[in-house]
């Protein structure tokens, strides 16, 4: 079914799907849709380095033509925009103009923030507690991410070993900025969350990227962590339960990588743990830097995004030695400055919900337990498909592989996961994200914070679209 949507500032209809995914050619979609300007500029293909001559309007009518170099630098130039927020973005604009497409891409519980949370920010504003707070955070909010980490993590800090920001996204990037050297490496395990490579171009460092493998549920290979150690390798970054495979680190496995790490003086650790509290019995959460050895070179970030269902209040943090720590908030005195005193009045409610968030996290990781269970099985049962578990997050990290090859009626060969993206938006109408944004282009992702009847019927679209295709290859 081919929809055609037009805005009325009569901007030129382009193949929403091939602007989507960044396709090469639009002659394939059958779905069309007109954004407007504010949209129009997101591609998924990086811009090359080089230098660009323009002449404004004014300049351009005048006798004397002064050119005006609108060069970038090339640290911007050499990081590609993040395809989640992309599609996301694309998704959200093509359902308010109506067309009825279901969004699997963001990675954002569907439930309100707990009543008690969202309370204490609506006081803070009524009791007129919006001004600056401290640049690292309040001393009340610090002091309380100091006795969550103590009590449900085992490691012990101060309110100077914390800096609270404007989210854990903004935490990650300060510490890399904070360690990172020009030509120093950053380890990364493959499948990893879209920002880690990016964020290390942005330090002039880097990104090493292992590879993993579906058959050991995406995690990494201590031998090979290893082998690619260099003295150029100054932070591995881990990220458990993981975005996007949902795979959680066992305390073993994390106990052996420690290992390797303490046999290089140079080489830190960045330990992502913003989805601990969204992970699913037998499966539990280790912090990497409570292992023997490793508190002197963790950086520890978390937030109140995902276990708090808190995404738009943009509250996160970084624990760890104070030397690193006040590298991070000096960054931050020259950026942001201190997050938002009503989110962080928020955060401290939250933090008083008990261990782990208490009932109104456990209500919620339920409800997310049910609808991984459900696409699990559902996924399981389709042909060429392999599917690892999810122990924890939101996310199921899906192998389709062996449906690339296939000439699809209408729409063209599938070669990757951006074109099975393209696909399914075509054919389905449903958003996912293509693994190759992950750095594995045999999977896509499907983010599973969404209803169960939503999910239902986005699997159900998926398996009608797959009919027609047979995989290329016996699995």
């Amino acid at each position: 079914m081919a929809l055609s949507l037009h805005n009325s500032t009569s901007i030129s209809r382009v193949g929403f799907a091939s602007q989507f995914l960044g396709s090469k050619s639009a002659s394939n979609a059958s779905l069309s849709v007109s954004f407007p300007p504010s949209l129009a500029h997101l591609s998924f293909k990086s811009v090359e380095p080089s230098r660009i001559i323009a002449m404004s309007k004014a300049e351009s009518s005048s006798s004397d033509q002064v050119k005006v170099d609108i060069t970038l630098s090339p640290r911007v130039n050499s990081v590609k925009p993040s395809k989640t927020v992309a599609i996301t973005d694309h998704a959200t604009a093509l359902a308010q103009a109506g067309v009825p497409v279901i969004r699997l891409a963001a990675g954002e519980p569907d439930f309100d923030t707990p009543t008690i949370i969202a309370e204490a920010g609506i006081n803070a504003i009524r009791e007129g507690y919006t001004r600056y707070t401290p640049n690292a955070g309040t001393m009340e909010l610090r002091t309380a991410i100091c006795h969550k980490l103590k009590e449900e993590n085992g490691i012990s800090y101060t309110p100077d070993q914390i800096v609270v920001s404007n989210g854990a996204k903004q935490s990650i990037l300060q510490a890399v900025l904070a360690v990172c050297s020009p030509g120093d490496e950053v380890i990364i395990p493959a499948p990893y969350w879209v920002s880690y490579p990016e964020m290390a171009r942005l330090a002039d460092a880097t990104p090493v990227i292992l590879p993993t493998l579906i058959s050991d549920n995406f995690l990494l290979d201590p031998e090979l962590l290893e082998s690619k150690i260099t003295e150029k390798s100054r932070l591995l970054i881990l990220c458990s339960p993981s975005n996007p495979t949902g795979s959680v680190y066992p305390k073993k496995l994390l106990e052996k990588i420690a290992e390797i790490v303490a046999k290089h003086p140079r080489l830190l650790v960045l330990s992502d743990e913003i989805y601990e509290h969204i992970i699913y019995t037998p499966a539990t959460h280790t912090s990497f830097a409570s292992l023997p050895g490793m508190w002197d070179r963790t950086l520890t970030v978390n937030g109140f995004s995902k276990a708090f269902a808190m995404t738009g209040w943009r509250l996160g943090y970084i624990a760890g030695p104070k030397h690193f720590i006040a590298a991070c908030n000096k960054i931050q005195s020259q950026s942001t400055s201190g997050s938002s005193s009503i989110a962080q009045k928020a955060g401290v409610a939250a933090l008083g919900l008990g261990y782990a968030g208490g009932e109104a996290i456990s209500t919620m990781v339920k409800a997310f337990r049910e609808r991984r269970d459900f696409l699990v099985k559902s996924f399981g049962e389709l042909e060429g498909v392999k599917i690892s578990e999810p122990q924890g997050a939101f996310y199921l990290f899906i192998d389709f592989s062996s449906y690339y090859g296939v000439e699809a009626e209408g729409f063209g060969k599938i070669e990757n996961s951006e074109s099975l993206c393209r696909y399914f938006l075509d054919n389905a109408q449903v958003a996912l994200v293509p693994g190759d944004a992950f750095g594995d282009d045999s999977c896509i992702r499907i983010s599973y914070a969404a209803s169960l009847t939503t999910l239902q019927a986005a699997f159900e679209r998926i398996k009608k679209a797959l009919i027609s295709l047979r995989p290329a290859v016996t699995v």
